[in-house]
């Protein structure tokens, strides 16, 4: 069964409704619900993408534990019966939430890039450069950078979020918060880049978003999922083309062949493409939480 809003099980007030999840007030805390809802070029898509939201929450869920001696994060919760009557049918939201710590949000989207691929490598093909990071000439599409690079975006809650450089996040942020986050940002980066790479898979590049609460900087939203992160089998790594990811590029793919303008809503995605996305988030949640 795939849920394209948590609507009708969540018995509070919602908040915000994005192109995935939806936030609810429980007071004292947040209660963020995971939709199958899959989206593309800026566009929510049809139908839902069954166990889409279910691996997105489990594994945020199984990263904020893996990192927390590293980071704080917002997760207080993610047991279905501590909610008791806040949430219908049980079953069917016991996967898909968690009950969070209310944090002020940092508006910055924290990036950090092992390999230089995908905007950062059509920012290097125009400028050589990527958020003001002047690059050496000559590097290859996929080519993994000697160390990570951070390479923030300021968050837009209309339109594209917008990269920028280090020095133009000190002055929206501050010096002393922008070099904390990205200390911390790539120290995450690293231990989680290493964890994959012992289950198969390559951590390509990867967003974080951070919040405070009492002058506390935490982790907030998701982490190390593939709607925030690029993974690559590492048997299908190459340099120079462009890799099958696994996330929902088959929904990418067969969009980008189809005669869609971009420019309005697409037709409903068919049953082969929905069920190939379905089994790609299940198989990078076995590959990283089963090994």
């Amino acid at each position: 069964m795939a849920i394209s809003s948590a609507e009708p099980f969540v018995k509070a007030p919602l908040l915000y409704k994005g192109k995935v999840r939806e936030l609810y007030d429980l007071g004292e805390h947040y209660l963020i619900a995971v939709t199958d809802r899959i989206s593309a070029f800026d566009y929510v898509l049809s139908p839902a993408v069954p166990d889409k939201g279910n691996v997105l929450n489990g594994l945020s869920k199984f990263w904020f534990e893996q990192t927390k001696q590293l980071m704080p994060n917002h997760l207080v919760h993610a047991d279905v019966e501590r909610l008791g009557d806040l949430v219908r049918e049980p079953e069917i939201m016991k996967d898909r939430f968690m009950v969070t710590r209310k944090a002020e949000r940092i508006d910055i989207e924290c990036v950090v890039r092992g390999y230089i691929t995908g905007g950062g490598w059509r920012q290097y093909q125009k400028t050589g450069e990527i958020n003001g990071h002047k690059l050496p000439a000559g590097m290859r599409k996929n080519e993994r950078f000697p160390q990570p690079i951070f390479t923030p975006a300021a968050k837009n809650d209309v339109g594209h979020d917008e990269d920028i450089s280090i020095e133009r996040m000190k002055e929206l942020v501050g010096a002393e918060l922008t070099e904390k986050l990205q200390a911390k940002s790539i120290e995450l980066y690293e231990f989680a880049r290493a964890f994959c790479e012992e289950r198969g898979i390559i951590l390509a590049d990867t967003k974080f978003e951070f919040g405070l609460i009492d002058g506390e900087i935490i982790l907030i939203d998701e982490i190390f999922t593939p709607d925030s992160s690029r993974f690559w089998a590492k048997e299908k790594y190459e340099l120079d083309i462009e890799i099958d990811g696994m996330d929902k590029e088959p929904v990418r793919t067969y969009l980008s062949g189809t005669d869609w303008d971009k420019n309005s809503q697409p037709s409903p995605l068919p049953a082969h493409v929905v069920e190939e996305t379905s089994r790609r988030y299940r198989d990078i949640y076995n590959r990283l939480v089963n090994g």
